[in-house]
C-alpha cells in the first residue's frame, strides 16, 4: 500500500501535470516573466508562429514575436483571459492566457496556450452562444411588451358629465409627478385609467408595472415589492430577484386594491415613498428607485383609516391627487357608447360581424343596477352574443341573462309577468326615475343622462304620469 503524499507535494505535481497536459493537447504554449519577456516557448508554437526556433525567441519582449499579444496585460492585471481570438498575420488563433503567481500570491509572469489553430473549431460553441443571445433578446422584448401600457384615455369610454370630469382630473394628474389614488367600485375602469395616466405622462417611455395587492399572500408581499437577495432563500434555487419597485424604476407602479395591504407592509411602503429607496429581503444593500405610484381601492380608505385598519400617514401620502370613478349606474347615459365599444371588441376578437342593440334592449339594460359595473356589462354582452345568431340583439335576449330586470312584487302563487312589453315599460320607468334622481330633478340633465332629447323625455313623463294617475 503506497504512502499518502504531502498535500503541498500533490498540488505541485498537479500543477506540473496540468501544464504538461495543456502543452500536449493544445497547438502551442508560451511563458513570459513579469517584464513580459519570453522565458519559454514550445516547439509547436514556434513552428505555428514561423519563428526559426523556440530558443531564438527566449529573452525577447513578447510583442516583438507576437505583435498582437495581450500577455503583458495579464501580467499587469493578474487576471486570466480564458478564451480569446488572437490575430497573427492572416490567421486567427483561439488562445487562453493565465497569470503565474509565487507562493505569496505575487504575479511573476504569465502562461499562454494556443487552444485551436482554426476558429471553426469553436463554431458549435459560438452557435450555442448566439442562440442563447437571441433567446435572451426575445425574452427581454416580450417582457418589455408586457410592461408597455395597452390603454390610453381613448379607452376610457364615456361622454356624460361624470365621465368627462374623471378624464379631466386624470389628464391633469398625468402632467404632475406625484401619487394618485383612484377610488371606485370593482369594474369601473381603475386600471384603464392608471395606464392612461402613465401613457400621457413624462414617464410614458418607462415601464408600467401593475400589482394586485389582494392577489399576493401576505408572506410574499415584502419580496414581491422590494425584492430578495440570494441569501434570503434556501434550497437548490437560491437566485435573488428584483422587486416591483426596481422593475418599475423610471416608470409607474400601479398598486391595485391597496386597502388589502397588511399594516406591517404599509409601514415599509410609506418608508419607500418617503426615502425613495428599497432594501431587498435578506440584504443590507439599499437601492435608489425613481417610481411614480398610482394606487387604487374599491373600498372606502377614509373609513378604513377611521377604523384603524389603514395608516392615515400612508393614506395622505397616496391621496395627493384622489380621483373618484363613478359606478355605471351613475352614468347610464354612457351605456350605449360602452355597448358599441364592447361589441366592436367582441367582433374584432371573434372575426364575426359586429352586433347591434335594439332601442328596447338598451332600455332594459338601462334599468339594471349593474353592481359589477363595466366588467359585468362586458360579461353580459359576451354571453348574449355567444348564444344569439341575430345581428340585432333584442330585449328578450337580455332579459334571459338579467332575470332581475322588470321583476315586480306579486302575491304568493301568482304567476310572474313575462310579457316583453311590460318588462320594457317597467325598465323605462325605472331608468327615467333614476336619471331624474341623479340629475336632482333637472329634466335637461336627465335627458342628457338618458341619451334622449328633452322633448322625448317630456313625452315619456306625460305617458308615465297618465299611467300612474
Amino acid at each position: 500500500m503506497s504512502r499518502l503524499k504531502d498535500p503541498a507535494e500533490v498540488r505541485r505535481i498537479a500543477k506540473r501535470s496540468l501544464f504538461e497536459g495543456l502543452d500536449h493537447m493544445c497547438e502551442g504554449a508560451i511563458i513570459v516573466d513579469r517584464e513580459a519577456r519570453i522565458v519559454w516557448m514550445s516547439d509547436k508554437y514556434a513552428a505555428r508562429l514561423k519563428v526559426p526556433s523556440a530558443e531564438a525567441a527566449i529573452g525577447k519582449v513578447v510583442e516583438d514575436v507576437i505583435p498582437n499579444s495581450l500577455m503583458r496585460e495579464v501580467v499587469r492585471t493578474g487576471e486570466p483571459m480564458m478564451l480569446d481570438i488572437m490575430q497573427f498575420g492572416n490567421e486567427s488563433f483561439v488562445v487562453m492566457r493565465v497569470p503565474i503567481k509565487d507562493e505569496r500570491g505575487r504575479v511573476i509572469g504569465a502562461a499562454g496556450f494556443m487552444l485551436f489553430d482554426r476558429v471553426r473549431y469553436l463554431q458549435p460553441l459560438v452557435s450555442k452562444f448566439q442562440r442563447l443571445e437571441t433567446e435572451l433578446a426575445d425574452t427581454q422584448k416580450s417582457l418589455a411588451e408586457e410592461r408597455r401600457v395597452r390603454y390610453t384615455f381613448s379607452n376610457f369610454i364615456g361622454a356624460t358629465p361624470a365621465a368627462m370630469e374623471v378624464k379631466r382630473q386624470s389628464r391633469r394628474a398625468a402632467q404632475v409627478d406625484t401619487s394618485v389614488l383612484l377610488l371606485g367600485e370593482t369594474g369601473t375602469g381603475k386600471e384603464i385609467l392608471a395606464q392612461a395616466i402613465h401613457s400621457a405622462s413624462p414617464r410614458a417611455h418607462g415601464p408600467f408595472i401593475g400589482v394586485n395587492v389582494a392577489a399576493i399572500p401576505d408572506t410574499l408581499l415584502e419580496a414581491e415589492f422590494f425584492g430578495a437577495s440570494a441569501s434570503a432563500y434556501t434550497g437548490a434555487d437560491r437566485r435573488g430577484r428584483d422587486g416591483k419597485f426596481v422593475l418599475a424604476h423610471g416608470g409607474t407602479l400601479f398598486l391595485d386594491e391597496i386597502g388589502d395591504m397588511p399594516m406591517s407592509m404599509q409601514v415599509k411602503l410609506l418608508r419607500v415613498l418617503q426615502e425613495k429607496e428599497v432594501e431587498p429581503l435578506g440584504s443590507n444593500r439599499v437601492t435608489k428607485v425613481d417610481v411614480r405610484v398610482i394606487a387604487a381601492s374599491s373600498v372606502d380608505l377614509r373609513q378604513m383609516v377611521s377604523m384603524g385598519r389603514f395608516r392615515s400617514d400612508l393614506y395622505y401620502r397616496l391621496s395627493v391627487l384622489p380621483i373618484e370613478l363613478p359606478p355605471l349606474r351613475d352614468r347610464i347615459g354612457d351605456l350605449e357608447l360602452l355597448c358599441d365599444h364592447i361589441l366592436e371588441e367582441i367582433a374584432r376578437r371573434s372575426g364575426q360581424p359586429q352586433r347591434e342593440i335594439t332601442p328596447t334592449a338598451l332600455t332594459v339594460l338601462s334599468s339594471y343596477a349593474w353592481p359589477g359595473n363595466i366588467r359585468e356589462l362586458r360579461n353580459v354582452l359576451e354571453q348574449v352574443t355567444l348564444n344569439s345568431d341575430n345581428a340585432r340583439l333584442s330585449a328578450e335576449e337580455f332579459t334571459l341573462v338579467l332575470p332581475r330586470v322588470g321583476s315586480t312584487m306579486r302575491q304568493p302563487g301568482e304567476r310572474p309577468t313575462l310579457k316583453l312589453a311590460d318588462v320594457v315599460a317597467d325598465a323605462e320607468r325605472s331608468a327615467i326615475r333614476s336619471a331624474l334622481a341623479a340629475a336632482e330633478g333637472k329634466k335637461i340633465l336627465a335627458a342628457e343622462l338618458l341619451g334622449i332629447s328633452r322633448a322625448t323625455l317630456y313625452q315619456k313623463l306625460s305617458v308615465l304620469s297618465t299611467a300612474t294617475s
